[in-house]
């Protein structure tokens, strides 16, 4: 195994000598230095795992002898050093990037552990997070065999989420694989809880439903409107709820979250559903009935969702609410930068509403595009295309823009979506709907048992466009495929994300209240 090779540059390193013998019967491969230039040549030279570099040294001085070393290469972790405690020093060692600044005199084991921190830090960090989910693995088990509420649910997806994270951070991809499996358990149990307790959360009179998609603005964002301070709901299309804490890191420093809660999309999990019943408060049976020239139905090549702003309307109609509103869909940069001009007229109003499709673009984009779907292998590098664009959107433009004005924001969602790996076989005609996740028609064939099934859609406040129309859901990871170019379509669509059907990751969604930093 290669040994660890560090380069200490000192005018004085002689006096160093204690601290180097020291590190070398640690196992590290110490060379030094007296000065900046022969400290570059030797950068050209040599591979260096590390550099401790001290500041006040005759020639060319610590911080100079860095920016060299930059040019050269950018890559190795540097370590300050310097008798100096003054603030500017600080800050422009600090601003050339530097891995760590020490104060003389060091100590031996203070060097130690700032080498451990900085190049054992993916060992330490891989055996802590793997030690504790090893002791968390039971008790997440247990949460899921003992689910019985729709709180127990989120608990439990909060759980899963949170290690998902955390085992990012590790080196270790066996413990990721045992979470995989944990997170397919409880997306199986999740389905079931599903089958079980979905209807009963659309009854008027049920006091153990959560707050479901018609309910969102008036549970979760209308409350939060008060008088003389703006309020901007930001609805990001097809975010999940790991997307949102992916997100939402980027936020500090320039928002506190003051609500953070989770709420139940409808089935199905898609954009025509479970959007246009967020701005209509209405199910999507109500909404054709009350509203039949808004409601598009499945086998139309019409847009399913260009009637937002006016069910959002006929919504304030029927609750009275007298709010000053704005509302829009940005699907582009351009469209984005052109709102953000218009910060002025966006702060006279009550409420301002902001879709966003970028994230629902990106995962329809991955299914259709090679380069995409290579950028998205996996979950992690998922949540990773989702944070670059966020840090460079014209939305985060606006929010560091609403940072020095008293506004309240809230983020929320339509519907998550998942990636799917099996393909369930099904049989429809012509008229049936093309989601993968759900088909709705009047001549499916299927295996009940591969399904959750709605043979009555007025049950689930669903239109129906025929007295024999019924509904079928896919579960956890399962696409629904016509028997027709079987192999070829299951090969195509397997490890794309969709949505429609029934998973965490689709029903879940964060709707978090935020305030600007003061």
């Amino acid at each position: 195994m290669r040994k660890i090779r560090i380069l200490w540059t000192d005018d004085e390193v002689e006096v160093l000598r204690p601290h180097i013998y020291f590190l070398e019967e640690k196992g590290y491969e110490i060379d030094t230095c007296s000065n900046g230039n022969d400290t570059v040549d030797l950068v050209r030279q040599n591979s260096y795992d590390l550099i401790f570099l001290d500041e006040h040294m005759p020639g060319l001085s610590g911080i100079e002898t860095l920016r060299l070393i930059r040019e050269v290469r950018t890559d190795i972790p540097v370590v300050m050093i310097t008798k100096s405690e003054e603030e500017d020093l600080m800050e422009a060692a600090i601003g050339s990037e530097i891995a760590d600044y020490l104060i003389k005199p060091v100590k031996p084991k203070q060097i130690l552990l700032v080498i451990k921190k900085i190049l054992d830090q993916k060992r330490l960090v891989t055996e802590k997070t793997t030690t504790d989910y090893r002791q968390e693995f039971s008790r997440i088990g247990s949460m899921i065999s003992s689910a019985v509420t729709w709180n127990d649910w989120t608990d439990i997806y909060r759980k899963i989420t949170f290690w998902e994270s955390e085992l990012e951070k590790s080196s270790d991809p066996g413990m990721a694989g045992i979470l995989k499996t944990q997170e397919n358990e409880a997306n199986n149990s999740f389905s079931k809880f599903i089958s079980g307790n979905y209807l009963s959360w659309l009854d008027r009179n049920s006091t153990n439903a959560p707050v479901i998609s018609p309910a969102l603005f008036t549970k979760k964002i209308f409350p939060f409107i008060s008088p003389g301070r703006p309020l901007f709901f930001i609805l990001i299309d097809n975010m999940r709820y790991d997307q949102w804490k992916t997100i939402s890191a980027e936020l500090t420093g320039l928002y506190r979250i003051v609500d953070e809660d989770m709420y139940f999309s409808i089935l199905p999990t898609a954009t025509q559903y479970s959007r246009n019943a967020i701005f209509s408060g209405l199910m999507p049976a109500q909404i054709a009935d009350l509203m039949p020239q808004y409601w598009i139905e499945d086998d139309d090549e019409a847009g399913k969702n260009n009637f937002e702003e006016e069910l959002f309307r006929n919504q304030l109609a029927r609750k009275g609410l007298k709010y000053k509103w704005s509302y829009y869909k940005i699907s582009n940069s351009i469209e984005g930068k052109k709102l953000n001009e218009r910060i002025r007229q966006l702060l006279e109003n009550d409420i301002n509403i902001i879709v966003y499709n970028f994230v629902d673009i990106l995962s329809h984009a991955r299914t259709e595009v090679g380069v995409i779907r290579d950028l998205a292998d996996d979950e992690t590098a998922y949540r990773s295309l989702v944070r670059s664009w966020f840090v460079h959107s014209s939305l985060f433009e606006l929010l560091k823009i609403l940072t020095s004005h008293l506004v309240k924001v809230i983020f929320s969602t339509d519907h998550g979506t998942i990636r799917v790996q099996n393909p369930v076989k099904i049989i429809g005609d012509k008229r049936t709907s093309a989601n993968l996740r759900y088909k709705a028609g009047r001549n499916l064939d299927y295996n009940p048992s591969d399904v959750f099934e709605l043979k009555n859609p007025e049950k689930a406040l669903l239109p129906k466009t025929n007295i024999s129309s019924r509904y079928i859901f896919a579960r956890n990871k399962d696409f629904l495929v016509y028997q027709n170019n079987f192999n070829y379509y299951a090969g195509y669509y397997r490890n794309t994300y969709q949505h429609g059907g029934i998973s965490m990751q689709e029903m879940m969604l964060p709707v978090a209240c935020l305030d600007p930093v003061s």
